[in-house]
């Protein structure tokens, strides 16, 4: 003060403008480096669309075009967004009705590009006419609520009286494919009035995820071939409930032309579910696969790359797989008609199912152009039954008894399993 008064009036006034003025004035803003600072978002928003007496929250989850879901390919969710089941049924939560019955959704931070929405009603079994009265039926005995939990492969993906869903074109059943475009200025633009939807008269889930043990050695002889069995093995136990699993066997026919495919050219027709047994890395929890250490689906950009068969390699990370063969002749009546023609409609739920392992590794990087590899790494492999449904079952998972307690899941003997191949 002692300053502006020795300057006089004009000079304070001036002075005094100023401050004012530049403390009205936005801060300049400039770019970093972080790059995540830098993306521009756009969203993905809509509603949710149910029809049918299920009631359970509305799971909708985003998928990257490019990477679709089971069991058209392996892509993993890069967002899921959850309705819970009072936004959606409203004062109906608690009746029998069959709607339709609506609630909006957002996917608020979508990056440009071209996306798929699937997903699925977490079934509340206890809100079912017959619990509702006081005595359940006997196939949702004991009920219980919904059962989605994010965070785990075990608890991530629909089961039994669970309702799936999808943004499709209406004309065709098609799964549509919406992409967030940008403008000139790299503005992203926005995509709004997308409908997902549920319908439990035509899309309930019959069966359990296919929870199975492995039956026979954990040893590979790289120099023979040898023979395994899968167990279904049911789970009821704290937040997991997986009480009636099934492999559920039929033909391949991704073309839909009517004739199996037999997409190796081995002559054998191919059948769901397909059996892989994966190479996996051996750091962290050990549950990742090899190359793919984040657990997204999506090979790294540095890892382990294998000879092959003529001795070359690409300089890329490989997704390493091993031959294998399901044995089906036990289903033959099941399958083939009195003609020995393909029953292109059977649906067979099998117990057990029998598995040939080759002495043959894959690099399964470019799926379209699969290369053999000189050798079979040696190292862990863990096994993954893939149903015609897209359910889908890992070993070893997180109920592996040496990780299970620490994430306060139920630990089960024999989820920990993996293959070695010395």
């Amino acid at each position: 003060m002692t300053f502006l008064r020795s300057q006089g009036p004009a000079l304070a006034g001036l002075l005094l403008s100023s401050a004012l003025a530049s403390s009205c004035e936005a801060p300049p803003v400039v770019a970093t480096q972080d790059r995540q600072q830098q993306t521009r978002y756009g969203r993905i928003e809509g509603s949710v669309v149910v029809q049918g007496p299920a009631r359970g929250n509305a799971v909708v989850f985003l998928y990257d075009a490019t990477r679709p879901p089971p069991p058209q390919g392996t892509g993993r969710p890069v967002a899921f967004s959850i309705t819970a089941l009072e936004d959606l049924y409203g004062t109906d939560v608690n009746t029998f009705t069959s709607g339709p019955f609506t609630a909006p959704f957002t996917f608020p931070l979508v990056r440009p590009g071209n996306y798929l929405l699937r997903g699925f009603i977490d079934t509340d079994t206890c809100r079912t006419p017959s619990c509702q009265q006081g005595s359940c039926a006997p196939e949702v005995t004991p009920c219980h609520g919904p059962d989605f939990i994010p965070w785990y492969n075990v608890t991530a993906e629909p089961n039994m009286f669970d309702v799936g869903g999808a943004a499709v074109d209406a004309a065709n059943r098609v799964p549509r494919v919406f992409t967030v475009g940008e403008t000139e200025d790299g503005t992203p633009v926005p995509v709004t009035g997308v409908t997902v939807s549920f319908s439990s008269d035509t899309a309930t889930v019959r069966a359990d995820r296919p929870v199975f043990n492995v039956v026979g050695s954990a040893t590979i002889d790289p120099s023979g071939i040898q023979t395994f069995k899968l167990r279904s093995r049911p789970i009821s136990d704290g937040v997991v409930t997986l009480r009636a699993p099934v492999f559920i066997v039929r033909f391949v026919d991704e073309n839909q032309d009517g004739v199996p495919d037999d997409a190796n050219k081995d002559g054998v027709p191919d059948l769901w579910p397909r059996i892989v047994v994966r190479k996996l890395s051996d750091s962290g929890t050990g549950l990742a696969d090899e190359n793919d250490l984040d657990g997204n689906g999506v090979l790294d950009t540095e890892g382990v790359d294998y000879p092959h068969l003529d001795g070359t390699q690409d300089g890329k990370p490989d997704a390493v797989i091993l031959g294998t063969t399901l044995l089906a002749d036990s289903l033959q009546s099941a399958l083939y008609d009195a003609d020995g023609h393909p029953k292109m409609d059977a649906v067979v739920p099998v117990t057990e199912l029998n598995v040939a392992l080759r002495p043959m590794a894959i690099d399964v990087r470019d799926p379209a152009a699969p290369a053999i590899l000189k050798t079979m790494p040696a190292g862990r492999y863990g096994i993954t039954v893939l149903q015609y449904t897209g359910q889908v079952w890992k070993l070893p998972n997180e109920l592996s008894p040496q990780l299970a307690p620490a994430l306060g899941l139920p630990p089960v003997e024999g989820q920990g399993f993996s293959f070695q191949v010395r």
